[in-house]
């Protein structure tokens, strides 16, 4: 069994910065990728954004392109997402995901999850 663990949400107003971190524990697999996903009140969860398992290769959803950034670091099993120029539209749960194999693969579903850490953007 892995755990993920999310830390850093919180309240923010438009324009500013947060960082996400996720801290995998347990029984973590030599080789996995690793995913952020959000869910907006009311609205279906959506992916983010999602690194290979070396931190080579990282691909965003449009909506974050160029704003968000998502990285890792080996040697602590966590993963981190860079949140800069927050608009409210980014307020949601953010869910930390984790996929064995070294690439995301978006047609398949997150082998593990965490539990969600809520970010919140006022206008």
């Amino acid at each position: 069994q892995v755990n993920l663990v999310e830390s850093g949400g919180g309240l923010m107003q438009t324009g500013g910065s947060l960082r996400l971190s996720c801290a995998a524990s347990g029984r973590t697999p030599s080789t996995y990728a690793m995913g952020w996903f959000r869910q907006a009140p009311g609205k279906e969860r959506e992916f983010a954004a999602a690194i290979n398992w070396n931190g080579d290769y990282t691909r965003y959803a449009d909506s974050v392109k160029g704003r968000f950034t998502i990285s890792r670091d080996g040697a602590k099993n966590t993963v981190y997402l860079q949140m800069n120029s927050l608009k409210p539209e980014d307020t949601a749960i953010y869910y930390c995901a984790a996929q064995i194999g070294s690439n995301w693969d978006p047609y398949s579903i997150a082998d593990y999850w965490g539990q969600g850490t809520q970010v919140t953007v006022s206008s």
